[in-house]
């Protein structure tokens, strides 16, 4: 369990807490059970150590507060639109006895195991998060899902997980689907038709046609005429100049 420290906070203004934030606290509080809400302060340094722990919105953390320490659920956090920086986060402390919902994380274990996944199949994850009713005193981090022996066609119900003692699922009346262990999906190319296979043909051909005919349009010889007329004036062309007398 995590242990971070925190401050009171007398803060009353707008203007205090945007003060508190530039000094580089966030502002927070903690909420839940017969006393009073605490309005508390971290550094922001502590928060974000926070936030980088998977699925921190599920763990029980203790904080240390003016030396008195507490249990504690991280339920909301609040980040800047613009920097993203996180500027308000919310606890609820935890009281013995009494239940919350959550939504605890499904982890997967052993897919080398799996022998439906070493032919090629495909784990088709349906929940990866799983809402539960647990007591405050009893709330598991993760939900594990061990894969060791499915093959392709298997299915994962809850029914299959071993919950925590007095957690219980809020979905009752069915045992649904967490995952399925799915026959690889192959994509086959359509093969082309046999009537555009024969007009690629044709085209071709008529292409080959046309091109042919070209050719012989610029070889062939020239009208007659056209002869007679560029022989004449080479002939004249020839002709030496008449002597002068």
């Amino acid at each position: 369990m995590s242990l971070i420290q925190a401050t009171i906070r007398n803060t009353e203004t707008k203007g205090q807490v945007n003060t508190l934030r530039k000094e580089g606290e966030v502002p927070g509080i903690i909420y839940g059970g017969q006393n009073n809400n605490e309005k508390i302060s971290l550094t922001k340094k502590e928060v974000k150590n926070l936030i980088d722990k998977e699925n921190f919105l599920s763990n029980v953390i203790s904080i240390n507060l003016d030396g008195k320490e507490q249990k504690v659920l991280p339920r909301d956090i609040t980040f800047d639109v613009v920097s993203d920086e996180p500027i308000h986060i919310d606890f609820l402390r935890i009281v013995k006895g009494a239940k919350i919902i959550l939504e605890i994380p499904v982890k997967f274990i052993n897919n080398e195991q799996s022998p439906g996944l070493k032919r090629g199949g495909v784990l088709n994850i349906v929940r990866r998060k799983v809402e539960l009713k647990c007591p405050t005193e009893n709330i598991p981090t993760e939900l594990i899902v061990d894969l060791d022996g499915l093959d392709i066609g298997s299915s994962i119900k809850i029914s299959s997980i071993k919950l925590p003692e007095n957690v219980t699922p809020t979905i009752r009346g069915r045992d649904f689907v967490i995952a399925t262990v799915a026959a690889p999906t192959i994509v086959k190319e359509p093969e082309k038709p046999a009537e555009a296979e024969g007009e690629g043909e044709a085209a071709e051909g008529t292409e080959a046609a046309a091109e042919g005919q070209e050719k012989t349009t610029e070889g062939a010889d020239k009208p007659e005429g056209d002869k007679d007329k560029t022989g004449d004036k080479s002939k004249e062309e020839n002709k030496s100049p008449p002597e002068k007398k």
